[in-house]
């Protein structure tokens, strides 16, 4: 697989405007009615910032019920998108494996819910 080139050079402060945060999934469901497969999730962030709900196209690698549990990395302040009769709040994260398929990032090692990356 090809990878795009590099972004432009850009400051720490556009950076520093993503909140990105680990979330541990509570429920993942199919979501039949999305036009690409995906699936959706509801992501425990701690009490910060509650659950939120994700719509994922990740059905290559993963099922909804090997995600459970599993701690992921979103975006958690761009804008709700509608997709279809679903909501998604958060950009769920992950990087393409040799055929262009979504992998999860996830941290090492088991971290509190709502920790911000940096």
């Amino acid at each position: 697989m090809e990878h795009p080139p590099p972004a432009p050079i850009t400051g720490i402060d556009t950076f520093a405007a993503l909140d990105i945060r680990v979330g541990t999934i509570a429920d993942a469901r199919p979501f039949p009615e999305a036009r690409k497969p995906a699936i959706q999730l509801w992501i425990d962030f701690g009490p910060a910032i509650g659950i939120r709900k994700s719509s994922a196209q990740i059905t290559r690698h993963y099922t909804p019920d090997q995600l459970i549990g599993r701690q992921v990395l979103a975006v958690v302040n761009f804008p709700p998108r509608q997709i279809g009769p679903f909501t998604s709040e958060v950009l769920t994260l992950g990087v393409p494996d040799s055929s262009g398929e979504v992998v999860l990032i996830r941290p090492d090692h088991p971290v509190s819910d709502g920790g911000r990356l940096f």
